[in-house]
């Protein structure tokens, strides 16, 4: 199967997409000051959706991607971290990633209907879920080191 630009906007657009349960942060096995976390995503469609989150500790780079094997990421936000496009160009510190056939996830965008900067990851999750579709029936936890705890 390819992942047409057609199969992409149906995904995205697509209203049934839901998480159940709530969202934890945890530690990276092998970047001690790195977070992260992996969710399933329910719909209609009947995919194997999923949306992984990372969190640097020190640098508070923050990254939400929607991922669909076997393509990973056909969707995604980051904050705090530049990103250079195929044609050499570099996007800002917030940017987006969406689904093309010619690139792939590979092309990013400077987004601005994300207001929360990523030193609250929260509601960047709140504003990323409103945006890309996606009901989330629980919440999602602080990460550690915002609640004054380190993984030691």
């Amino acid at each position: 199967m390819t992942l047409t630009q057609q199969d992409f906007e149906s995904i995205i657009q697509n209203s049934s997409k839901y998480i159940e349960g709530d969202i934890k942060w945890l530690q990276h096995p092998q970047h001690e000051l790195l977070v992260k976390f992996k969710t399933e995503i329910h719909s209609d469609l009947d995919l194997a959706l999923s949306i992984r989150g990372t969190y640097n500790l020190i640098t508070s780079a923050l990254s939400y991607h929607l991922i669909f094997p076997p393509y990973g990421r056909i969707y995604g936000l980051d904050l705090g971290k530049e990103h250079k496009n195929p044609d050499g160009k570099l996007v800002g510190e917030k940017h987006k990633h969406r689904w093309t056939e010619i690139y792939r996830d590979k092309l990013a965008y400077v987004t601005d209907d994300i207001t929360a900067t990523q030193d609250n990851p929260v509601l960047v999750w709140q504003q990323f879920c409103q945006e890309a579709i996606i009901r989330h029936e629980g919440v999602m936890l602080t990460p550690p080191a915002l609640q004054g705890d380190l993984f030691l």
